[in-house]
């Protein structure tokens, strides 16, 4: 019968060997983490690291944070604008461990942010270049910025019915709503709010779902507003999304995005129009109808103007006429001197139309004179 060991007798010789080999030593890897568990309040983090070939796991190995290392995943959160979580690749330092119960594993001392950064950088450009290769009549790349064919819808004159993508009972959804609702001009609004998660896992799945529901009843709205606000800014990994990001750049009605973010500009905002904030995304709006208005004030103004100066022109010449009249009216004629000459109640202009013997009448200023015609001779005399 082969001698036999206790299992801690192996184990000591596994540790022993591993001790002989790793102790003092750390190494640098790159691998993709996976069953990340947090524990914020004990400042640790349980994990697991992975090596793929396609979608097949080649390696894996178990890995932790302790609470003087914990640190290294706040400032990779702030860094890179990523929330610590399963599907990240990071390149880390690392040592190696060995417990007699617990296993083999390793304990993570460093993350190299500039790796992480450049990952996430890098794969940023892969989406932009993706959206523009596979969607050419959307998204188009001129002179360095990316226009699509939401920005170029034209917005209507009153922006009115507004269709609110937001997560449910958020600062976001309340700055949006109460911007809208208290704007200084007293405009009304019809705010319908599509409550949604737009941060975490299912966030991507979630606002396509509300996106697709909006887009079957797109004659009940004028514009779309995708709003959040608070919270840090790590949240914000949905909005660099290929398949929602090409919703957006493709969507029918104009979109609005303020997701809060002042230090970066996320894929999404890129497609639609961007603002800060979703008070910001408010205020345009108001500000947009209030422009409109303003405009017809103006045309208003203008247009009474216009009448005022039809009308004094108008008048000028009405009394204008009204002088002429007057002037070569028949008591005008008569007062400079003129008489007027009748024959049976009409006035004669036509000498021909006078006969000797016939009786006329010789109309001045102040009396009229009857007469009977004698003779008639022409008139020589040159006046």
């Amino acid at each position: 019968m082969p001698s036999q060991l206790k299992l801690s007798e192996l184990i000591a010789e596994i540790d022993e060997a591993i001790h002989y080999r790793f102790t003092g030593e750390t190494f640098w890897i790159t691998a993709e983490i996976t069953d990340v568990k947090k524990m914020p309040d004990k400042r640790w983090c349980f994990l697991k690291f992975i090596e793929k070939e396609g979608n097949f796991i080649i390696a894996e190995m178990k890995a932790v944070f302790w609470s003087h290392n914990y640190t290294f995943i706040e400032e990779f959160e702030k860094l890179t604008k990523q929330i610590f979580a399963n599907g990240l690749e990071i390149t880390c330092e690392v040592k190696i461990r060995f417990h007699a119960r617990y296993g083999l594993d390793v304990e993570v001392l460093a993350i190299d942010h500039s790796y992480s950064v450049g990952k996430i950088i890098l794969e940023k450009e892969k989406t932009l270049l993706r959206l523009i290769t596979e969607n050419p009549s959307i998204v188009q790349l001129i002179d360095g910025e990316y226009i699509t064919y939401n920005q170029q819808l034209a917005l209507p004159l009153v922006m009115q019915k507004i269709a609110l993508i937001t997560a449910p009972n958020s600062d976001g959804q309340r700055d949006f709503v109460q911007e809208m609702q208290n704007n200084q001009y007293g405009y009304a609004f019809k705010i319908d709010i599509y409550a949604t998660t737009v941060q975490g896992e299912s966030a991507v799945a979630n606002m396509l779902k509300e996106l697709k529901q909006i887009h079957i009843i797109q004659q009940q709205y004028d514009v779309v507003a995708i709003v959040r606000g608070g919270g840090s800014q790590i949240d914000f990994a949905p909005f660099e999304d290929y398949e929602l990001a090409k919703m957006v750049a493709g969507f029918p009605l104009p979109i609005f995005t303020g997701i809060g973010h002042d230090s970066n500009t996320s894929i999404v905002d890129m497609m639609a129009r961007h603002l800060k904030t979703p008070t910001k995304v408010a205020a345009n709006i108001v500000e947009h109808n209030f422009y409109f208005e303003n405009e017809i004030m103006q045309l208003h103004d203008k247009m009474n103007l216009a009448i005022e100066n039809k009308l004094y022109h108008a008048k000028m010449q009405l009394q204008q006429i009204k002088s002429t009249i007057k002037a070569y009216s028949p008591e005008s004629i008569l007062a400079k001197g003129y008489a007027i000459i009748t024959k049976n109640n009409k006035i004669i202009t036509n000498p021909a139309a006078l006969n000797i013997n016939d009786k006329i009448e010789i109309v001045l200023q102040s009396e009229k004179i009857k007469s009977i015609i004698n003779g008639k001779e022409k008139n020589n005399t040159e006046l």
